[in-house]
Parts: C-alpha cells; structure tokens; sequence
C-alpha cells in the first residue's frame, strides 16, 4: 500500500471484530513509526500496548463507570476549546451527529451520553489499545510532536490491513487506565487509539471534510 492510499483508507473505525493482533505486526509498526519527526529530536512520546486480559479489565471499569454516571477525572487538558466557534463547532456537530446515528444512538434518547461514553469505554471492540502519554514538563510544542507520531503509527497500520480510532475520550477515565498500565505520576495521557481488524459485518463510516480552499492558503505563486 502506497502512503496516498494509506491516507486515503485510514479513517477512525468504530466497529472491530475480536481478531487478535499479531505482537510481531504491533513490533514491526511501531519501530518503524520510531522514525516520525520530533523537534530536537526528543522523541518525548511514551507509549503503552494493552490487550488480552489488562485490556478487559480496564473496560470493565471503565465501561461500569460510565454507565453509573460517572463524569469522569479532573483533566489534564481540555479536550475542545470551551468556546467553539464556527466553522469548527458546526464541522463538530455535523461529524458527531453522523457518527451517533451510524452507532445506532438516537440524537434524542436521555441516554445517550452514557450510550456514547459505553460505546467508547468498550473500545468499539478494539483488541488493542495504545495509550500515548507526556512527561508533564513537556509542552505545546512536544504534543504536536505525538500526534505526529501517532498519524505515522496509524498509516503504518493501515499497510499492515488494521485500522484505527484515536480516542481523547480516555483521558476522562485517565485515572483508571494509569492504575492499569502502571504510568508514573510524571506522566500525563493525550489520548489512547484503539487499534484492530474492522468487522466486516457493519457499514462503513466515512465522515465529510472541509474543501481546501476553506483550510490552505498558497502564498506566492
């Protein structure tokens, strides 16, 4: 798979089948993703793999927390701006209102927030999960750092025949994944991204994306 088609095919899945993940596929992905761009080369990125019983546990406490209501940890970050404002917070309501009812998840059930939370909690089926942390000192600089290393890691996983689905979500349960994977307290989660075969069994969602001229300027030429 060439890199335009990786792009082209990587999407956030939120429906995967319980294949394992071949250990040696994982290796293979993330020492190549090793190579992804840091500034000063800090490679500040610590990255925790998670399957097979870790990983269920972890849900199950996740998923019963959500289901109680829970509203989750102090976060380390926000996860939007607290004022959205347009075109991103429209771009945001018509993705999550596609995404939802894709899920099954009706935009006027009173439910549907622990639905949603659940829904992720379980990893949407995900084998894997890979929980991407930051040592606290590091700043704005070092996060957009990770997130390109984790765009390397998840087109990698596109040439392997995996897909992926990067989720914030599991900061607000930071808590209870760091007692799971055992991160120090120095260190701080951006994200987790759960990571599996797609089931072939659900429809495929693929989310709309601003034109180019809304997002790129060419300057001099």
């Amino acid at each position: 798979m060439d890199v335009y088609e990786a792009v082209r095919s990587r999407r956030s899945v939120r429906a995967f089948s319980d294949e394992p993940v071949p250990r040696d596929v994982l290796v293979r992905v993330l020492a190549a993703a090793a190579r992804a761009p840091s500034s000063g080369n800090l490679q500040p990125w610590h990255l925790y793999v998670l399957t097979g019983e870790p990983l269920a546990e972890l849900k199950r406490r996740a998923t019963a927390r959500a289901r109680a209501g829970d509203p989750g940890d102090e976060q380390d970050y926000p996860m939007y701006p607290a004022d959205m404002v347009a075109p991103y917070r429209d771009r945001f309501a018509a993705a999550a209102a596609q995404r939802y009812e894709a899920l099954g998840v009706d935009r006027d059930d009173p439910d549907r927030p622990m639905r949603i939370a659940a829904l992720n909690t379980a990893a949407f089926g995900a084998p894997v999960v890979l929980f991407c942390y930051l040592d606290r000192t590091m700043g704005p600089g070092q996060w957009a750092d990770a997130g390109m290393y984790l765009q390397t890691v998840m087109l990698l996983l596109r040439a392997e025949g995996l897909h992926s689905c990067p989720q914030v979500m599991w900061t607000m349960y930071r808590e209870t994944v760091s007692r799971i994977v055992g991160a120090p307290d120095g260190l701080s989660l951006l994200c987790g991204v759960s990571v599996g075969f797609e089931d072939p069994g659900v429809p495929p969602l693929r989310t709309g994306r601003a034109d180019m001229g809304e997002t790129v300027r060419f300057v001099g030429w």
